[in-house]
């Protein structure tokens, strides 16, 4: 007897014409279909073909593109054969597959899937990326091509599909390719477009290993000065829909006759309130930790900063001495980032209202003399 055969079967006449256009070898023995028969349905002039191992087109002409990548995420996501029984049928609009498991479409196919004007059409991919775990015992072949992983991110739910996160994306699109302009205009898309943020990117591309390459490098100074012209547009419209005193922008601060303390992005200087925004991204050699960013908010009033970033400790030191030194001076210094501007400005203007307003409270700041920047 097939134990992975159901007790009653349910024939295929039930399901949907879009339910029954890809099936996998479980799903059809769900529905009664045998192995033997599927193969005799593949053959020459017969009614179905063979999309992948295990992964059967109903109909006799060339796939689509949902097809395609159903067909991946069903070979890639393919449980051992002790685990195939009772596999569902495929789902409805906006339900996940049981069948496709651990696996997600990534790559250019995930970008295309996001909406991104500078991947290819998806028709027009040869292969099709797809993310799983490493321990997963397949091989790539025909239209799949496996992305293994220690570690595997929440999928994002696109048309029903399971679809990596823009930032894992790129990294595994940026891992195939070679051209350089097609490598800056995909990360230079995601930040133009609000898909994710700088840091986010960098980070997955410094866990994937492609800080390396030059190309890549370049790209990423263009992502990150492309990152710092949005955040500092953020910066302005905080200030002014939040109805916030109008600072002195992006200007130096410098003692009377003395050294040059450092540059900030907006200064109070009647209250003595810095903001620095932070646009940095960890670079080869980090192990990611420096691109998390820590809120850690403190008293008003003690000259400490509002919102700092963790960092690792060689990357760390000149940018705490800074701010150290400012605020020995009297500065009270708040750190902003780019994905708090974005996600919580209301909350990033409270912390900066509540730095102005405690300047009453403090001790009057030491005389600084402020040139643009």
């Amino acid at each position: 007897m097939n134990h992975n055969t159901p007790l009653s079967p349910r024939p295929l006449c039930h399901l949907t014409t879009s339910q029954r256009r890809v099936m996998s070898a479980a799903q059809l023995r769900e529905h009664g279909v045998s192995g033997a028969t599927a193969t005799a349905h593949c053959r020459p002039g017969g009614p179905w073909q063979q999309l992948l191992p295990g992964v059967f087109l109903l109909h006799p002409g060339p796939p689509t593109s949902e097809e395609r990548l159903h067909g991946v995420l069903l070979y890639a996501g393919r449980p051992p054969a002790k685990q195939a029984r009772a596999v569902p049928a495929q789902p409805g609009p906006g339900e996940q597959h049981a069948a496709y498991a651990d696996a997600m479409i990534t790559g250019l196919a995930a970008l295309a899937l996001h909406r991104f004007s500078s991947a290819p059409p998806l028709l027009s991919l040869d292969r099709i990326d797809v993310l799983v775990p490493r321990t997963r015992r397949l091989r790539s072949t025909g239209c799949a091509r496996l992305v293994r992983s220690h570690t595997l991110p929440t999928p994002q739910q696109i048309t029903g599909l399971p679809v990596a996160p823009v930032p894992r994306a790129l990294a595994d699109a940026v891992a195939q390719l070679a051209e350089a302009g097609a490598v800056r205009r995909l990360l230079t898309e995601a930040v133009r477009g609000g898909h994710c943020e700088p840091a986010a990117v960098v980070r997955e591309l410094n866990n994937a290993r492609l800080l390396a390459r030059p190309h890549v490098v370049n790209a990423v100074d263009s992502l990150i000065a492309e990152g710092r012209a949005i955040a500092e547009d953020r910066l302005y419209a905080l200030v002014r829909e939040y109805g916030l005193p109008e600072p002195l922008w992006n200007v130096d601060l410098r003692l009377p006759g003395g050294p040059h303390l450092g540059g900030v992005d907006a200064y109070w200087p009647e209250h003595a309130v810095a903001v620095e925004l932070d646009t940095r991204a960890p670079r080869q050699g980090d192990d990611g930790a420096g691109a998390s960013l820590a809120e850690r908010s403190r008293q008003p009033g003690t000259g400490s900063p509002l919102l700092e970033p963790r960092r690792e400790p060689g990357e760390w030191s000149e940018y705490a001495r800074k701010r150290e030194h400012l605020e020995r001076l009297g500065i009270t210094v708040v750190h902003l980032t780019p994905k708090k501007l974005r996600d919580a400005a209301e909350q990033q203007a409270t912390i900066v209202r509540t730095a102005l307003m405690a300047a009453a409270d403090r001790e009057p700041a030491a005389y600084i003399v402020v040139l643009p920047r």
